[in-house]
């Protein structure tokens, strides 16, 4: 099996008494996109910087691909900070070349880098524009860009989707997908869960800088029971008869929820309600979204943050 990308164990950050990161562990395997999920305030750029070394952890040890500290194999590594921002005279082509060049590539290797990303991801026709001249989503794929620009094998991309519109999104996610495609590996942190629903291979949830959840996008739904949504203006209560229904909830006037057993029938309920002249306006089998796990793990502790 081979050595993981990233490694955390038991770690810890405490400003004075207030602990911003509790004891947090996770692995990342290699090539592989992992999503670092929690609300604002959860912990997730606090753990960044001390994956990267600019914080040190309280407790606890990390290890970046293979080497104790980031700082050593920083040429291996790509970062997109949260608090984002460009040398506004510098031509886009240049700020991408001089980031590759910090990085180790010659002046003419980071050039044609440069100017090879541009035109990959749509930015040929605006390669000699000065940056403050960009848009902001333009100048947000500059910055993604200029940090993958010499190649590196792991890539951290904070909030990364932030304030982009769903065109320049969707861009995004495409430099992500292919940099799984060439073996990469890449953690973003987010809080808008349709981004890691649909890239992500696997993600850590977090809230009050503690680890709720660890796994797969299969296991994260399995942590809720398999519901069936419905409207009707009828009376729902002859449902809790039907084989695996194990509960009833109110979701709004005329909203319900119908809670199932593992590996119960949809189906059984659909029928059931047609048996008991129980009238549909709406009916959703859906498994349970990232959204919904998300809001039952981390609302308690996304609650709590708003209020310290």
């Amino acid at each position: 099996m081979s050595e993981p990308a990233l490694e955390l164990r038991n770690v810890s950050k405490y400003y004075g008494e207030f602990c911003a990161v509790n004891d947090l562990s996770l692995t990342v395997p290699r090539g592989c996109i992992y999503g670092f999920l929690g609300p604002n305030g959860a912990g997730k750029t606090t753990s960044l910087r001390m994956i990267l070394d600019i914080l040190r952890p309280s407790s606890g040890t990390i290890s970046v691909l293979g080497s104790p500290s980031a700082l050593a194999v920083r040429h291996r590594i790509g970062y997109l900070p949260e608090e984002k921002g460009l040398y506004k005279k510098m031509k886009a082509w240049a700020v991408i070349a001089y980031f590759a060049g910090l990085k180790g590539l010659s002046s003419g290797d980071a050039r044609r880098r440069a100017f090879e990303l541009l035109e990959r991801y749509g930015l040929k026709d605006f390669a000699q524009a000065k940056t403050e001249a960009l848009s902001k989503g333009m100048g947000q794929k500059v910055q993604v860009l200029a940090s993958i620009a010499h190649d590196p094998e792991l890539v951290i991309l904070d909030e990364p989707f932030s304030g982009l519109d769903p065109v320049n999104q969707g861009v995004l996610e495409e430099i992500v997908t292919d940099l799984r495609a060439r073996g990469r590996t890449v953690l973003f942190s987010t809080h808008v869960m349709a981004h890691a629903e649909r890239l992500c291979d696997r993600l850590v949830i977090i809230g009050g800088g503690r680890r709720l959840f660890d796994g797969t996008m299969t296991e994260a739904r399995r942590t809720l029971p398999h519901r069936v949504r419905l409207h009707t203006d009828d009376d729902p209560a002859p449902l809790r008869g039907v084989p695996g229904v194990t509960g009833l909830i109110s979701d709004g006037p005329g909203a319900w929820q119908v809670e199932l057993s593992e590996g119960a029938d949809p189906q059984l309920v659909l029928r059931a309600c047609f048996e008991r002249a129980i009238r549909l306006r709406t009916f959703n089998a859906a498994e349970p979204s990232l959204h919904d796990v998300f809001m039952k793990l981390v609302g308690p502790s996304a609650r709590e943050a708003s209020f310290r």
